[in-house]
């Protein structure tokens, strides 16, 4: 593929993004699996400019408000190009000249654009500091309580590209024996600093060249989220829910704690979400877990199994503010045209209802993979004030390995932490006295 294709194929997947109303990386894969034929270098290419825009979205935004210009894809494109590759309005002439399998030709207001661009950065003087940080105007001051003057090293941070984190399926395999295999085939590999069964690799690759993905014997999971499942410490013989269980991933890492016995339940409002999760369990060689689609937070299979489990992890619908390194389009989408407040809510709703299948003694964890304190800590304390029921148990208490600088909560970060934003509270029910 030539220069030029490669523009033209990258325009191409940057409108489909733009005009989805997915997330990027399903976008993205339906786009590649209609484009099979396209060699690890093409691949690389249009995917990194891909990534490129969405990471730099605001900032490019700004620029074209600041000529004049409309904001699309294909002015964006052109933008990065001048700004961030220092092409020059010769050099994108012959790139966009319209000529075969290249993008069409540049008009006389986009070639004055690239002029006025010419030797000029990404960034502004005059830019606001949430642009220059790429940060929705709406998450600016809850983010700004959260971290204080933390807040433009964490986002910063959130601006890098992530690393592949990956879990080992300890029902197939081990970590060593998985690490030993993808050094073998020439990958840099690494245990994680933190999840006992997690694997990192820094570098840009095509997932087929990872050993074990393609039998389950590891899955792709953020280190964060690895924890966040190790807190719902299941053994085997538990009975376990994962309350909003989506695809699976942490039921998956359940599973596995607890050797493939006892029961774990997985639920979910959406069918399709279920039915890959399943198929997931299969791949995975997980026996001891089922599916549960259920109508609402309130639906009757939760009355009808009240204080029924040992354990039960929600893992509550949120603003997703966690998960900006690794999906950078997600900062500009509200989760199904849905604003905080109606989350907020709908996250202690969930965490009530979840509540009612805690057996005595019994745990509950409730977690986001946001940044927001409404959605963590705030969400956790109204949630004790009224069920007095339950207590905080303490990081320190039930992770000490964990513990170091945490506080009673997980709280991970990127900038600090090297993973995904998390948050995760343990809590526990109070044991019936004794007859």
């Amino acid at each position: 593929m030539t220069p030029a294709a490669r523009l033209q194929a990258s325009l191409e997947l940057i409108e489909d993004v733009e005009r989805a109303a997915r997330p990027a990386d399903s976008t993205v894969a339906a786009w590649l699996r209609g484009r099979r034929r396209l060699d690890d270098a093409d691949r690389g290419a249009i995917l990194g400019l891909l990534d490129a825009l969405l990471r730099h979205r605001a900032r490019l935004g700004w620029w074209l408000g600041h000529l004049g210009q409309d904001d699309t894809p294909r002015n964006r494109l052109l933008a990065w190009l001048a700004l961030a590759e220092g092409r020059t309005p010769d050099q994108l002439g012959r790139q966009f000249s319209g000529n075969g399998a290249a993008p069409a030709a540049l008009t006389e207001g986009e070639a004055a654009m690239l002029g006025r661009l010419r030797g000029a950065t990404i960034v502004h003087p005059a830019m606001p500091e949430v642009v220059r940080l790429e940060c929705p105007d709406w998450a600016a001051a809850p983010l700004r309580a959260r971290f204080g003057a933390s807040f433009p090293a964490e986002m910063a941070a959130m601006l890098t590209e992530p690393s592949l984190d990956l879990r080992v399926n300890t029902l197939k395999s081990d970590r060593e024996t998985i690490l030993r295999d993808m050094r073998a085939h020439g990958l840099k590999a690494e245990a994680t600093p933190r999840a006992p069964q997690g694997i990192r690799i820094r570098e840009r690759l095509s997932l087929a060249r990872v050993p074990g993905l393609k039998d389950g014997a590891v899955e792709i999971q953020d280190e964060g989220s690895q924890l966040v499942a190790l807190l719902v410490d299941a053994g085997p013989g538990d009975r376990v829910v994962d309350f909003c269980a989506g695809a699976g991933g942490k039921t998956l890492a359940i599973a596995a704690q607890m050797n493939n016995r006892g029961r774990i339940v997985a639920c979910d409002v959406s069918e399709g979400r279920l039915k890959r999760a399943a198929e997931r369990f299969r791949k995975a060689g997980v026996h001891n877990a089922e599916t549960r689609l259920l109508a609402s937070e309130t639906d009757k299979w939760v009355k009808r199994h009240k204080a029924g489990f040992d354990r039960v992890l929600v893992d509550a619908p949120c603003s997703g503010t966690g998960t900006w390194r690794r999906n950078p389009d997600a900062r500009w989408r509200e989760e199904d045209g849905q604003g905080l407040d109606t989350l907020i809510a709908l996250q202690g709703r969930i965490l009530a209802s979840a509540a009612r299948l805690v057996k005595p003694g019994g745990r509950l964890v409730y977690a986001t993979c946001s940044l927001l304190p409404e959605e963590n800590e705030a969400q956790v304390a109204a949630f004790l004030s009224a069920h007095p029921a339950f207590r905080l148990r303490p990081l320190a208490e039930v992770a000490p390995d964990l513990a170091s600088g945490q506080g009673d909560h997980l709280s991970l970060t990127p900038a600090r932490d090297d993973t995904d934003g998390f948050f995760a509270a343990v809590m526990e029910r109070a044991a019936e006295p004794a007859a």
